[in-house]
């Protein structure tokens, strides 16, 4: 199996078929990164598409020792979904947070962490996206890019565009929501 990087050597050299291969590759991650933002699967479907047309017409953009190609893809899918987004005229709540990521439309109380090995368990992994998802929007591609991708806060913080201490505080309150979801009365997802 080829790496992202000679994947994009080949394309650069007119291979098309190793960029339907980058394609195939990172599809489902692009899509599930987006959902949160859109709360449309067509949408999401839409942005995705440009999203991979961006990424073709910029391959040659990339560069190896700035990090991870996948990184760079999400970015290139971040800033497709918030132009988006400036079109409908729709603006996330996050618009309202200061440069220290203080939002005056929340407050939460609980300092509790959630144990990381709840988001690990693979048999539990379909009722945990449909947790997720009833979670504030702002938290969902924080925990999902940090625990299903593998991405670490800073990588997440160059992803979303946002600064490495409100990744992190919404990584930390992310898990706060998810550990009340999970506490909620007749859950199940923990026995």
């Amino acid at each position: 199996m080829q790496n992202d990087e000679q994947l994009i050597a080949e394309a650069l050299a007119g291979n098309e078929e190793a960029f339907n291969e980058i394609v195939r590759r990172y599809l489902k991650i692009v899509y599930n990164f987006l959902l949160p933002f859109t709360k449309d699967s067509a949408n999401a479907e839409d942005i995705a598409q440009d999203t991979f047309i961006k990424a073709w017409k910029n391959l040659g953009r990339y560069k190896k020792e700035k990090g991870k190609f996948k990184a760079w893809l999400l970015t290139i899918a971040r800033n497709t979904a918030f132009d988006f987004l400036k079109k409908k005229k729709a603006v996330p709540i996050s618009f309202f947070e200061d440069a220290e990521g203080n939002n005056p439309f929340e407050t939460i109380n609980d300092e509790k962490p959630l144990p990381d090995e709840i988001l690990e368990k693979k048999d539990i992994a379909e009722r945990m996206e449909i947790i997720l998802k009833e979670l504030p929007e702002r938290f969902q591609p924080v925990l999902l890019l940090y625990y299903k991708e593998g991405f670490n806060l800073a990588e997440i913080a160059e992803i979303l565009g946002r600064p490495l201490n409100t990744v992190k505080s919404w990584h930390r309150r992310g898990l706060m929501a998810l550990k009340d979801k999970l506490n909620a009365p007749g859950n199940k997802l923990i026995s």
